[in-house]
C-alpha cells in the first residue's frame, strides 16, 4: 500500500511545482509590500498586484483582513477584487500630504451634467473599456479622504440645474453658488481629490457582490455605459448618491440597501456624459431597501432619524429615481420588492427630451415619506445639444403598493407638460396614507407648469389636493386604489386637470364634510365606477366639475 501511494505523492508535488500560472490567479496584496495598517499607502502595491495578474491573463486580487490604505485603485480587464472578512479598503486624504488621486480625464461634453457624472479617473477605485471585472467579497470600502463636493457644469447656470427648494432659502443652509462658465480654478481645484468609490466607464461583464460601503463621497458607485451588470448584495451607507446606474444596458440590481439621507439611493441615469445619448435599458431592481437614516447609522445598526434635512429644504432622499440626466431615456425596467424607509417616493423624471416608457413596478412598501410616496414628470429643461424635442413618457404599470405616512403637503404627483402628455400610465392594488391636516387655503392653490424647472415635487409648491394631483396626462387608469389620511384634510382627494381618458375603478378616498372627492378641469373622457360614496359616473367633456 504504501508503495501505491508513493507515486500518487510524488505526482502531487510535480504538479505543485509547475502550478506557478494557477496560484499567480489569486494573488494576496501583502506579497506585494501592502501592510494592511490603515496608515502605510497601500494603493501602489494593490496596483502592482492588479498589473502583475493583468500581465498573466487576469486573477484575483486577495486582500486579507487588515485596513489598506489607499489612493486610486485602477482596474484592469479579467480582474477580480476580493475583499476578504476584515478587509478594509480606506480612502486617503490628500490633505494628509501621503499622494493624491488620479486626475479627472478630459470631457468635452461636461458642459451638460455636473462636474461628478462627467469624469472617472478621480477615484479610489475605477476602469475605463474593460471587460471581465468583479469586487466580491465581505469586506469594507471606506471613502473617508473622498469629497462630496464637485463644480458645476462648464457653462452658465440655467433654471434647470437647481432644485427650487434650494433658491431663496431661509434656513441654515447656503444654495448652490453660480459659477462663472469659463473659469478653470473651480476644476483646478478638483485635481487630486477623489469623489466616487467607484467609478466605470464603457465596460461589460461587471459583478459587484457582497462588500459594504461606507461615506462613497460624490457617488458610491457611479456606472456609465457599462452592459452586462450584476449588482448583489451590497450594504451602502452613503453622503450623497448610492449606485448610479448611468446609461447601463442588461443591469441585474438585487438584495441590496442603500442608505443615503442626502441623495439618491438607487438611480437610474441617462446623460450625455459619454458624448451621445445613450439608454438605461433592460434593467431589474429587485429585493432591495432604501432609506435615509443618519449617515453611517445603517452600517452600524442604530438606524437614527435625527437628520431632517438634506442639500434642499425637501427632508432626506434616500430613494429610488428615474432621472434626472435624461438625455438618452428608460426602457424596459422593473422595479419590484422594494422597502422604502423614512425617504423620499419613487420618481419617475424625463426632461431633457428622453423617452421613459415601458416600465413595470410592483410589490413597494413605503413608510414615513418625506415628499411625493410617486413622482412621475415629463418636463422641458433640456439641458443636452441644442434642437433635441421634448420626449415622452409612457406604458408604465404601478401595482401592488403600500405606503404610511406620508407627508401632507406634495400628494402624488403625475404632471406632463401643454402639448406633451404623459400617456397610458395604469396605477393599481394601492394603499396611501397620507398625514393630512391641509387647508381650504392649499385646496385653493394653483400650481404653476414650470416646464423647465429641476424635477422634484416641492417644484410645485404645496399642492391643492392630498391624494393624487394628475396634470396634462392622456390615458391614465386608477384601479382598487384607496387613500386615506391620519388628521383630516380640507383638500380635495383627486384633482385632474388637463386630462384626457381617465378611468377610476374601485377607487376609495376619504373626504371630510363638505370637500368634494374629485376635481375636473378641462378633462374629457373621464369615468368612474364602484368608487365609494361616489355615484358612477361618464363624462364626455367638462371645463370645470367638483363632486
Amino acid at each position: 500500500m504504501m508503495k501505491k501511494r508513493i507515486p500518487v505523492v510524488l505526482l502531487c508535488l510535480l504538479v505543485g511545482s509547475f502550478s506557478v500560472p494557477v496560484h499567480a490567479a489569486w494573488l494576496d496584496v501583502k506579497t506585494f509590500g501592502a501592510v494592511g495598517d490603515g496608515k502605510t499607502l497601500d494603493s501602489p502595491a494593490i496596483n502592482k498586484a492588479i498589473e502583475t495578474a493583468a500581465a498573466a491573463g487576469g486573477g484575483t486580487i486577495y486582500i486579507p483582513a487588515g485596513t489598506y490604505l489607499c489612493f486610486s485603485i485602477r482596474l484592469k480587464s479579467n480582474i477580480a477584487l476580493y475583499l476578504d472578512q476584515g478587509a478594509t479598503i480606506l480612502a486617503a486624504d490628500p490633505a494628509e500630504g501621503q499622494g493624491r488621486y488620479d486626475l479627472p480625464e478630459p470631457n468635452e461634453w461636461d458642459m451638460y451634467q455636473d462636474f461628478g457624472h462627467s469624469h472617472w479617473q478621480n477615484s479610489l477605485i475605477w476602469g475605463i473599456g474593460l471587460e471581465n471585472i468583479s469586487i466580491l467579497g465581505p469586506g469594507l470600502i471606506h471613502g473617508k479622504g473622498l469629497t462630496r463636493r464637485g463644480p458645476g457644469p462648464r457653462r452658465p447656470v440655467q433654471a434647470g440645474d437647481t432644485p427650487v427648494s434650494l433658491l431663496n432659502r431661509t434656513d441654515p443652509v447656503a444654495p448652490r453658488p453660480e459659477r462663472p462658465p469659463d473659469s478653470e480654478s473651480q476644476f483646478e481645484s478638483m485635481n487630486g481629490q477623489g469623489n466616487k468609490a467607484i467609478a466605470l466607464k464603457l465596460c461589460r461583464n461587471v459583478v459587484l457582490r457582497d462588500f459594504s460601503m461606507l461615506l462613497g463621497g460624490h457617488f458610491a458607485l457611479l456606472a456609465t455605459g457599462v452592459d452586462n451588470f450584476t449588482i448583489d448584495n451590497l450594504k451602502v451607507d452613503t453622503n450623497r448618491d448610492g449606485l448610479d446606474i448611468d446609461s447601463c444596458r442588461n443591469v441585474r440590481i438585487s438584495n441590496c440597501s442603500v442608505n443615503s439621507p442626502n441623495d439618491d439611493a438607487i438611480v437610474l441615469k441617462s446623460s450625455f456624459a459619454l458624448g451621445f445619448a445613450r439608454a438605461a435599458e433592460n434593467i431589474t431592481i429587485t429585493n432591495c431597501q432604501v432609506s435615509g437614516y443618519d449617515l453611517g447609522s445603517f452600517l452600524d445598526g442604530t438606524f437614527k432619524r435625527t437628520q431632517l434635512l438634506a442639500p434642499d429644504r425637501d427632508g432626506v432622499t434616500g430613494r429610488i429615481k428615474l432621472g434626472t440626466e435624461s438625455n438618452g431615456g428608460f426602457k424596459n425596467i422593473t422595479i419590484s420588492n422594494i422597502v422604502f424607509d423614512r425617504c423620499r417616493g419613487l420618481a419617475l423624471e424625463t426632461v431633457d427630451g428622453a423617452l421613459l416608457e415601458d416600465i413595470a413596478i410592483s410589490n413597494i412598501t413605503m413608510r414615513d415619506i418625506v415628499n411625493s410616496p410617486l413622482f412621475l414628470r415629463l418636463g422641458a429643461r433640456m439641458r443636452g445639444p441644442k434642437g433635441i424635442p421634448v420626449g415622452r413618457l409612457g406604458r408604465v404599470s404601478i401595482s401592488n403598493v403600500v405606503v404610511y405616512n406620508a407627508d401632507p403637503r406634495f400628494a402624488s404627483i403625475i404632471s406632463g407638460i401643454p402639448d406633451h402628455d404623459i400617456e397610458d400610465v395604469k396605477l393599481s392594488h394601492i394603499r396611501i396614507y397620507y398625514q393630512g391636516g391641509g387647508t381650504r387655503l392649499q385646496a385653493a392653490l394653483e400650481p404653476a407648469e414650470k416646464a423647465d424647472q429641476y424635477p422634484e415635487p416641492s417644484m410645485f409648491g404645496e399642492m391643492p389636493v392630498y391624494g393624487f394631483f394628475i396634470r396634462c396626462v392622456r390615458g391614465i387608469t386608477l384601479e382598487d386604489v384607496e387613500i386615506d389620511y391620519l388628521k383630516e384634510d380640507l383638500r380635495p382627494a383627486f384633482l385632474l386637470d388637463n386630462v384626457k381618458d381617465a378611468g377610476f375603478h374601485h377607487v376609495k378616498a376619504r373626504h371630510a364634510p363638505e370637500v368634494p372627492t374629485f376635481v375636473l378641469k378641462k378633462v374629457e373622457g373621464f369615468s368612474s365606477h364602484q368608487c365609494g360614496s361616489v355615484p358612477d359616473t361618464k363624462l364626455d367633456s367638462v371645463i370645470r366639475k367638483e363632486f
